[in-house]
């Protein structure tokens, strides 16, 4: 997420879920950020400068560690056929901003079951 508004907004419902947050401003350094650390899912912005997400997860399907991590495609576009080039470039869901935490933690829940940490006290 190139967006410091929107990356502050996800951090703190994903923290409040329980998940630990890494944040890659661009395609580029998400591939970076795998290269260095095991994520059990990436939640992949698709309009990003440097690298965007279709080319990120393309470059994610080409290495078979990552072949089947979950990559949810998180996006502003809703028009007909967005989804489907999400998919097409190898993403596993998709969900659009803005989103509510009901729907974040059931795509979550979808695509890495595993409980998440008790959230920090706040």
């Amino acid at each position: 997420e190139d967006n410091q508004v929107n990356q502050l907004v996800a951090s703190s419902l994903l923290k409040k879920l329980g998940h630990r947050v890494d944040h890659a401003e661009n395609g580029r350094r998400a591939l970076e950020a795998l290269q260095n650390k095991a994520y059990d899912l990436v939640l992949m912005d698709c309009q990003m400068p440097v690298m965007d997400g279709y080319e990120a997860t393309r470059a994610i399907r080409q290495n078979p560690q990552w072949q089947t991590l979950p990559v949810i495609a998180v996006t502003a576009n809703v028009m007909q056929g967005d989804r489907e080039d999400c998919l097409a470039s190898g993403m596993n869901d998709y969900i659009t901003k803005p989103y509510n935490r009901d729907e974040l933690r059931a795509v979550i829940a979808r695509w890495a079951p595993l409980s998440p940490e008790p959230p920090a006290d706040s």
